[in-house]
C-alpha cells in the first residue's frame, strides 16, 4: 500500500506542477497587459466628450494577482492530491484483495497439502510392498475433495471482493429459478447420503444481487445444511416475500451449532469441532454475509438446537 500512496503523491505533484505553470502563465500575461495599459501616456490623454476613464494603480493590481495566483496554486495542488488519491483507490482495493487472497490461500492450503503429500507417500510405499491400500486411497480422495472445497471457497471470496471493487449488482436476479438451480447443484451431494432437499417458494421475487452471486450464496447455505444433516435426513428450504424483503430459510436436521457462538459462524475461518463430516473452512458463510450486507440484506442464525439449525437470509426485493 505504500507504493500506491507514493504513486498517488507523485501523480498529484506532477498535476500540480503543470497546473501551477498554467496559472502562472495566465497571471503573467495578465500582469503584462495591465502594465502595458497603465503607461503614463494614458494619463495625459484627455477623455473624449461623454467618455469616462477609470485608472487603477498597477502595483495594487499586481499584488492582487500575486495573491490570487498563490490561492489558485494551493487550490489546484489540493485538488490534484484529492483527485489522484481517489483515482488510485480502486488499485489500492485490488492490492488489498490480492494480498488477502494470498494470505488466506497460504494459511489454509499449507496443512491440507502437507496431509495430502504424506498420504501419497504412504500410498506409494503400500503399492511398492503390495499391501492393501483401499483405506489410504479413500483418505486421499477425501483430502482431494477438501482441497476442492477450500479452493472453491477462496475463489468465491476473491470474486466477491472483485465485484465490490467494480461495484454494482447488474439488474438483479429472479429468486425462484435461481433457488431451484442452486438446489439442483446440491442434489448429487445430498443423494450420496440419502438426504432430501425439500423446497417451497411461495412468491416470485427479484432481488438486488446478480444471478451468479445469489446462486452461490444459496449454494453455500444449502451445502452447509447438507453437510451437517444426518444421513437420510431432510434439508428444508423455503422462500417468502415479507414487507419488501425476500426471506430465505435453510434448515437442517443436524445436532446444532456447538463449540462456537452462533453469531461467529459467519466469521472467516470460524468453525466448530470436527464431527467427522466434510466441512468447509468458515469462508463460504462469510461470503454470504458480505454479499447480503453489501446489498442491503443480512444473514443470521434464526435458531439452533440438537434437532437442527435454521439460517435466515434476507434480501431487498427490487421489483
Amino acid at each position: 500500500m505504500q507504493s500506491v500512496r507514493t504513486a498517488a503523491l507523485r501523480t498529484a505533484w506532477q498535476v500540480a506542477a503543470v497546473s501551477t505553470a498554467v496559472v502562472l502563465g495566465i497571471l503573467g500575461l495578465a500582469a503584462l497587459f495591465i502594465v502595458d495599459q497603465s503607461r503614463p501616456t494614458e494619463r495625459i490623454e484627455r477623455p473624449l466628450p461623454g467618455e469616462t476613464k477609470i485608472y487603477v494603480d498597477a502595483n495594487e493590481v499586481l499584488v492582487a494577482l500575486v495573491v490570487l495566483g498563490l490561492i489558485a496554486i494551493v487550490v489546484v495542488g489540493f485538488a490534484s492530491w484529492a483527485i489522484s488519491r481517489r483515482s488510485v483507490a480502486p488499485l489500492g482495493s485490488a492490492l488489498r484483495m490480492q494480498r488477502a487472497f494470498v494470505a488466506d490461500a497460504s494459511h489454509e492450503l499449507r496443512t491440507p497439502l502437507t496431509v495430502l503429500d504424506t498420504r501419497l507417500q504412504l500410498l506409494s510405499r503400500k503399492l511398492e510392498r503390495d499391501e492393501p491400500y483401499d483405506e489410504t486411497l479413500t483418505a486421499v480422495r477425501r483430502d482431494t475433495r477438501i482441497m476442492i472445497d477450500l479452493v472453491t471457497d477462496l475463489l468465491l471470496v476473491a470474486e466477491a471482493s472483485a465485484m465490490e471493487v467494480r461495484g454494482g449488482a447488474g439488474e438483479g436476479a429472479d429468486l425462484r429459478p435461481t433457488l431451484l438451480a442452486a438446489v439442483r447443484d446440491l442434489q448429487v451431494l445430498a443423494a450420496e447420503r440419502g438426504i432430501t432437499v425439500a423446497v417451497d417458494v411461495e412468491n416470485e421475487a427479484r432481488v438486488g444481487l446478480s444471478e451468479p452471486s445469489l446462486r452461490r450464496a444459496l449454494v453455500v447455505l444449502i451445502d452447509n445444511a447438507v453437510t451437517h444433516s444426518p444421513d437420510g435426513g431432510t434439508v428444508h428450504v423455503t422462500a417468502v416475500v415479507d414487507r419488501g424483503r425476500a426471506v430465505i430459510r435453510v434448515r437442517d436436521e443436524g445436532a446444532g451449532i456447538t463449540g462456537i457462538a452462533a453469531d461467529q459462524v459467519f466469521e472467516r475461518f470460524a468453525h466448530g469441532p470436527d464431527d467427522g463430516r466434510r466441512r468447509g473452512f468458515g469462508i463460504g458463510l462469510s461470503l454470504v454475509r458480505d454479499l447480503a450486507a453489501r446489498n442491503g440484506g443480512r444473514v443470521l442464525v434464526e435458531s439452533t438446537s440438537d434437532s437442527g439449525t435454521a439460517l435466515r437470509l434476507e434480501l431487498p426485493v427490487v421489483r
